[in-house]
């Protein structure tokens, strides 16, 4: 049995499809994969079970990565395409069954993703598949003893980022010596791009308790959260990964939206500022991009992780 899977070229929107791709690989014991998605989102299926192949679409003008993707796969006999994405090629491919995404306003992506085959009643949660390469990585970056406290503090548009000394001042509160996390080492994780984003956090940290992990492959990453106590983050792909690997998850909103995009799962929770979506977003203007995130202040999110971590005690 062939399956195409195709999912989002974003990471968030990639892992919050991986729990239909789960529901898939358990009905289907005999099923080989094809998943096609995004370069950003490729290494988080690098062990997915019984996997062909990934294709990456490499995002072209005149949407001729679209033409890549038909090229690739009209040669095999699908049982099943998937497509999350509702594009025109799977129309074009031939299959037995064909399950595309079916459009729930306001619901919550994971609820959408499971609409397309007929699971939004019993979505099923976000699941990363580790292999041993993953667990060893980690393994040789963390440290052996201590609790963790992951930190995300980058984000793909600016104004949704939480200012970096507001990341900084929570840190120092969490692993004080009478803090809910005393002792604990801090996990900075970014990738390679965004290593300027988060240097003024690093700076702040203290040297021997601040462990980098920026530039890593994602399931390296995925392996290091699955051992982290605690992570807090803006509103990313990091944090929708830190949730899918069990970490409690405490994801940090401006002018996104939570009940669409908040952390998945019973150890996550979502905090906004003060003011709404659309009052933030009356603050921008072509030549005006402030920052979004200023009005949530650190003691408030303290709080936050502090019932967090008493909830995932």
């Amino acid at each position: 049995m062939n399956i195409l899977f195709i999912t989002s070229n974003r990471l968030g929107d990639a892992v919050l499809s991986t729990g239909l791709l789960a529901t898939l690989a358990e009905r289907h014991p005999q099923a080989r994969f094809t998943i096609t998605c995004g370069p950003f989102a490729a290494g988080l299926f690098r062990a997915a079970p019984r996997l062909d192949r990934i294709v990456i679409l490499d995002k072209k003008t005149w949407n001729r990565h679209w033409c890549d993707l038909w090229l690739a796969a009209a040669g095999t006999r699908w049982d099943l395409i998937v497509d999350l994405r509702d594009s025109l090629v799977s129309r074009l491919l031939f299959a037995r069954r064909k399950a595309r995404r079916v459009k729930r306003p306001g619901a919550h992506k994971v609820i959408e993703n499971a609409a397309a085959l007929g699971m939004e009643e019993h979505p099923p949660a976000p699941h990363i598949w580790l292999d041993d390469e993953a667990h060893q990585e980690a393994q040789s970056l963390l440290p052996p003893t201590r609790p963790l406290l992951a930190l995300g503090p980058a984000a793909n548009w600016a104004c949704k980022q939480w200012p970096a000394g507001r990341f900084a001042e929570l840190a120092h509160k969490l692993i004080a010596e009478d803090g809910p996390l005393a002792g604990a080492d801090v996990l900075v994780i970014a990738d390679r791009h965004e290593r300027a984003q988060i240097a003024t956090l690093i700076a702040a940290l203290p040297p021997d308790r601040c462990v980098e992990i920026i530039g890593r492959e994602l399931l390296t990453v995925a392996a290091c959260l699955k051992q982290c106590r605690l992570y807090v983050g803006n509103d990313s792909g990091l944090m929708h990964l830190a949730a899918a690997m069990g970490a409690p998850t405490l994801g940090l909103f401006g002018p996104g939206y939570e009940e669409i995009y908040g952390p998945w799962g019973a150890k996550s929770a979502v905090i906004r500022t003060p003011e709404s979506r659309n009052e933030l977003l009356a603050r921008l203007s072509p030549s005006h991009q402030p920052n979004l995130m200023s009005g949530l202040w650190a003691e408030t999110v303290f709080e936050a992780a502090e019932k967090l971590l008493a909830r995932t005690a």
